[in-house]
């Protein structure tokens, strides 16, 4: 498979919500893997297909915690308990670039497999994070939103700063861990 570039923030695609996959191809199985080649060449723990420049309803998510998850269509049914904890994201990356966001500790998410079935799954702590997280990139939301508006302020600002010189919103990944 392959290594796809990353989307960072300023990109279009990552405000998009994007659109319903259906029934899962050969292709979606493709691109699946895409995602974890693309999640692990970054270091990271969760990307989705936004962040690679697709408006589709896909993501994967592996935090080392159980078998990797792949979101075909994911819908969270279900949010219990609330843990606040720091987040970074692929597609703001650098260890500048990080805030603490509350999510839910356990959700349960219906989802389709690659084999096209709908199925229902418990999801706890840090795995629950970063599949929340990945779900708001499927709608368009950014880590940065959850974010109290002076602490998205400096964010933003020292993006910009960072961002001056460079064109485009696309890049190769490179080692910088986050969602």
């Amino acid at each position: 498979m392959s290594v796809r570039s990353i989307h960072v923030l300023g990109s279009p695609v990552l405000r998009e919500r994007a659109r319903a996959v259906g029934m899962p191809t050969a292709d979606t199985a493709a691109f699946v893997q895409d995602l974890f080649d693309t999640m692990r060449a970054a270091e990271g723990v969760g990307l989705a297909a936004n962040q690679v420049g697709v408006a589709e309803r896909v993501a994967v998510v592996d935090t080392h915690e159980g078998e990797p998850i792949v979101l075909i269509d994911p819908v969270i049914v279900e949010r219990h308990g609330q843990e606040r904890g720091e987040e970074g994201c692929l597609s703001i990356p650098g260890p500048d670039f990080s805030g603490a966001v509350d999510r839910a500790t356990r959700i349960v998410i219906e989802t389709t497999t690659l084999q096209g079935q709908r199925v229902r799954m418990e999801v706890l702590d840090h795995r629950a994070r970063a599949v929340q997280h990945e779900v708001d990139h499927l709608d368009g939301i950014l880590f940065i939103d959850h974010l109290s508006p002076l602490k998205r302020r400096m964010l933003l600002r020292k993006w910009e700063k960072q961002r001056k010189d460079k064109s485009g919103y696309v890049q190769a990944p490179a080692p910088a861990g986050g969602y």
